[in-house]
């Protein structure tokens, strides 16, 4: 699904930050990214969520180089990959229902088309509730599940996931963390950037460790 073969990243003149990065990403697989802060992870999931480009090496997603995709193209692939972001990036003066909805707003689409479906995934992470009120007035757990949900309106193939229990207390964290196995046995392929070791041991799934800008891998 996705694949990078020895790439690097560098910012103007100075030192590599990420360095002959190799990987894969597989259909309906589920893995952390974990390390010290300052690692490169944001880097390395910007890489992924084509919002970046290599210095050098080859990207490949979805069967497409990324160095030879066309601005035409880049937003259509950015569609199959969902990203919930470390400060959420909800619209204060959008209700729940409305920021869950933009992306398929953006893409032109009817809220005939749409309505019962955005409905009935903010019951699934628990906002059914909660989808006519004003970010503000959500607490930060029921922000990041709105930032997951939509993330996910689109049906993505695949999540990536900054941090995604930072903000929240451990019960909380555990509830995500089972949100986000539930969408993987769904068919969606999972990465979760995250420091948090005792969310890691709480699921047998692949580890990949940023370190001094390179990455170990263990399956």
């Amino acid at each position: 699904m996705i694949r990078f073969e020895n790439v690097g990243l560098r910012y103007g003149m100075g030192p590599e930050i990420l360095r002959d990065i190799s990987f894969e990403i597989p259909p309906s697989s589920f893995q952390f990214l974990s390390g010290p802060s300052g690692a490169g992870k944001t880097t390395l999931l910007r890489l992924l969520f084509l919002s970046l480009k290599p210095t050098r090496g080859l990207i490949t997603i979805f069967g497409k180089d990324r160095s030879r995709l066309s601005r035409k193209e880049l937003p259509m692939l950015r569609r199959r990959v969902g990203v919930v972001f470390q400060d959420f990036r909800l619209l204060d003066h959008m209700t729940t229902y409305e920021n869950v909805a933009l992306p398929l707003r953006v893409r032109g689409r009817e809220e005939s088309s749409y309505r019962s479906d955005v409905t009935e995934l903010l019951k699934w992470v628990g906002l059914g509730e909660r989808m006519h009120v004003l970010p503000p007035v959500l607490s930060g757990g029921e922000k990041q599940r709105a930032a997951i949900a939509r993330a996910l309106i689109e049906q993505p193939e695949v999540l990536l996931a900054d941090e995604p229990t930072g903000n929240v207390d451990p019960p909380l964290a555990r509830r995500l963390l089972r949100l986000f196995i539930e969408l993987n046995r769904l068919g969606t392929a999972v990465v979760i950037a995250t420091h948090d070791l005792g969310l890691m041991e709480q699921v047998d799934a692949r580890r990949m460790i940023l370190s001094n800008g390179r990455l170990d891998i263990y399956d």
